[in-house]
């Protein structure tokens, strides 16, 4: 399992919708997988984990896992996925 900035952990368990309601940084992730997937992960394999991704569109998952955490670990302080983080009224 990997820590982030926030204090929470990535797992290979985690679906796709977890890591990117949880850190919406990680969408642009996904999004630069999709041509090498064949086919969009946040629109096909939303409630899949991490693990079943990598092995069903030919991942490498360590790859995978390296680059979200890259994508969260450099977001700006203060972005809607740090924990406190409160809606405006």
């Amino acid at each position: 399992m990997t820590t982030s900035k926030s204090g929470s952990a990535l797992s290979p368990r985690m679906t796709v919708l977890d890591v990117v309601g949880r850190f919406r940084e990680t969408e642009t992730v996904f999004k630069s997988y999709d041509a090498q997937a064949g086919a969009c992960i946040c629109c096909t394999a939303l409630f899949d984990p991490l693990e079943e991704v990598a092995r069903r569109f030919g991942l490498d998952l360590e790859e995978l896992m390296r680059d979200l955490n890259a994508a969260i670990s450099d977001a700006p302080q203060g972005t809607p996925s740090d924990e406190g983080f409160q809606p405006p009224p």
